[in-house]
């Protein structure tokens, strides 16, 4: 049977099998393991034990725990509600200020979880209430919300990253610093576009009225701001060392932890309950996302061995005569669609093993040390946007779970569609000039 129909077979085979509503992991695992015992017979059964040693052999690893650790913490200690008051007090004045401090909050969020999940916990049942009762639309609120959570994944310490640096074999802290600047233009297109459609439209997102404003003390003013500097040492304290070299990736992210325990420790607020209620929620997540990389790594060395890579390259180069940006384009439009149904670790271990190959030898213009770095901001940037995208995407689900009854799943699809259409303009400047993702990198590591 010739390569693209092995491939083609596995794929399908996989797809239907999804169908069934079974573990993404368990399914591409039996696809792998069954593939390698029919193709290469007695010693096949080997290739799940061989990437589950590859696994555990792979350092990095480590981080995720720590960083999925760090936000329950936040999360259980109520520290996120302290910040989302600051921005209360501070931009409250201005229109749409509410919405402006939600995304703020979401990226400092971000910056120390790397989970949209925990964004949209944190936003949905602290910032969600609070922009209701003081009048805010419920749509914009709701596409507010959604939007600022999914940068989770692009603003380090990004665990998606992470994961695809794992299959991709690309460098962790390259990947980081490629999607930060990505990630922060997000969110300033989102604050302008907040600003802007509550300055047209007041009614949407009106501003604290003066008589609140005066009843709030430049002392509680200050107070407040002081709970918003927690989370920025968190943040120094686990990256400038990691950036100035002077300590591990791994290592990193265990202070990163020190400091978030220190800082619950210091408001009076970590507990038995608190260490118990993170402890078990990260063991559960870290589990599910190590049985995923373990079947995307069994399902990876199939298509090794089979060379799908040239085969499916020969078939996009040499038969169909598609230039290299035709078939990048082509790949992000599939994550787009493949987002509709699926998660994006579900996503990555699904084209991983075609689509990074593939990038590595297209010529795009840019160096060959780069060109990965510069996809898994892509690769990412396209989850945010299968993350919003109806009728399944992630984000959207998580919304209907924690909104109110009045906030209908048709008010939650409308909500996203403007910041869809910012998500998509920050995707084409990334993919147009590629230096906004590899600048930064590119200072801190010069080759």
């Amino acid at each position: 049977m010739p390569q693209e129909m092995i491939a083609l077979l596995m794929f399908s085979t996989m797809l239907l099998m999804m169908i069934t509503g079974q573990r993404v992991f368990g399914i591409i695992g039996f696809v792998a393991v069954v593939a390698s015992l029919a193709l290469w017979g007695t010693g096949g059964q080997s290739l799940g034990f061989s990437a589950a040693m590859k696994l555990m052999k792979w350092y990095p690893m480590l981080t995720l725990p720590m960083f999925v650790f760090m936000g329950f913490v936040m999360s259980e200690t109520r520290l996120a509600e302290d910040m989302y008051k600051m921005f209360h007090v501070w931009f409250g004045p201005i229109p749409g200020g509410l919405a402006i401090g939600t995304i703020l909050l979401m990226v400092l969020i971000s910056a120390m979880n790397g989970l949209s999940v925990a964004g949209m916990a944190i936003g949905a049942t602290i910032a969600l209430p609070e922009l209701l009762r003081r009048g805010y639309d419920k749509r914009m609120v709701t596409g507010v919300i959604q939007a600022g959570s999914s940068l989770g994944i692009l603003i380090p310490p990004s665990v998606v990253l992470v994961l695809y640096a794992m299959i991709a074999r690309a460098p962790v802290s390259e990947l980081w610093l490629a999607g930060l600047v990505p990630g922060l233009i997000m969110a300033v297109l989102f604050i302008l576009y907040s600003w802007l459609r509550c300055t047209l439209q007041p009614e949407l997102g009106p501003a604290l009225g003066a008589e609140e404003r005066a009843k709030i003390t430049w002392g509680e003013r200050m107070r407040l701001l002081s709970a918003g500097i927690l989370p920025l040492f968190i943040f120094a304290s686990m990256m400038i060392p990691f950036i100035a070299g002077r300590t591990s990736l791994v290592e990193s992210s265990v202070v990163g932890v020190i400091a978030t325990v220190a800082a619950a420790i210091i408001t009076g607020r970590f507990n038995r309950r608190v260490l118990e209620e993170a402890t078990r929620n990260t063991l559960a997540i870290s589990c599910m996302f190590m049985w995923i990389i373990l079947a995307a790594l069994a399902f990876g060395a199939v298509f090794d061995g089979l060379g799908a890579v040239k085969a499916i390259e020969g078939l996009f180069v040499d038969q169909l005569h598609m230039g290299p940006w035709t078939i990048l384009i082509l790949m992000q439009l599939s994550f787009l669609l493949m987002g509709m149904f699926l998660d994006d670790t579900a996503m990555l271990v699904i084209v991983a093993p075609l689509y990074v190959p593939l990038v590595a030898t297209l010529d795009l213009g840019i160096p060959q040390g780069q060109v990965l770095v510069w996809y898994g901001v892509l690769y990412t940037m396209t989850c945010q946007i299968a993350y919003l995208t109806p009728p399944f995407g992630y984000n959207l689900f998580l919304m209907r779970a924690f909104a109110p009854p009045e906030i209908t799943m048709a008010d939650i699809y409308i909500s996203v569609a403007p910041f869809v259409l910012l998500m998509v303009l920050s995707l084409v400047m990334v993919m147009v000039f590629p230096d906004i993702a590899l600048w930064l990198p590119g200072i801190i590591y010069p080759k």
